[in-house]
């Protein structure tokens, strides 16, 4: 005959939601169950240990406070408050992104350095660089 044990007095803790967060530049989603109560600090700071856990890339770092949560069915745009409960958005499908970074503002508002990006073509002249140098002609 087994025994099960019973689990200590546990109040109800309301519902529970399986919800998926979505790391912007990841490949694919995280899935965890929090209880609808949970504030969205709580839900980031979940979802960032369960990435790093996973050994997931790119690498994001542990510091909540450098992330914004969103809920893409919302339609606002807007990121989730911190304080708020994840029950209130009606949703289970939420976006992690982190926070863009305030540059320096020198020269009457304007930044320091202009901003320079990289062509996405880079990769590829790379790549065709590389194989170059390894293909030897006889």
């Amino acid at each position: 005959m087994l025994l099960y044990k019973q689990k200590k007095n546990q109040g109800p803790k309301g519902n529970r939601l399986l919800i998926s967060v979505t790391v912007l530049g990841s490949a694919g989603p995280i899935r965890f169950v929090v209880s609808e109560e949970e504030i969205v600090a709580a839900v980031i700071d979940t979802a960032l240990k369960s990435y790093a856990r996973e050994g997931r890339l790119p690498v994001l770092g542990s510091n909540l406070n450098d992330f914004l949560l969103y809920c893409p069915s919302a339609g606002s745009g807007a990121a989730l408050s911190t304080w708020e409960t994840i029950g209130s958005q009606g949703s289970r499908n939420f976006m992690l992104c982190k926070k863009p970074r305030a540059e320096k503002m020198e020269n009457d508002g304007k930044s320091a350095e202009p901003i320079t990006r990289k062509s996405p073509g880079n990769w590829k002249a790379w790549l065709n660089k590389s194989l170059n140098l390894k293909i030897s002609s006889h």
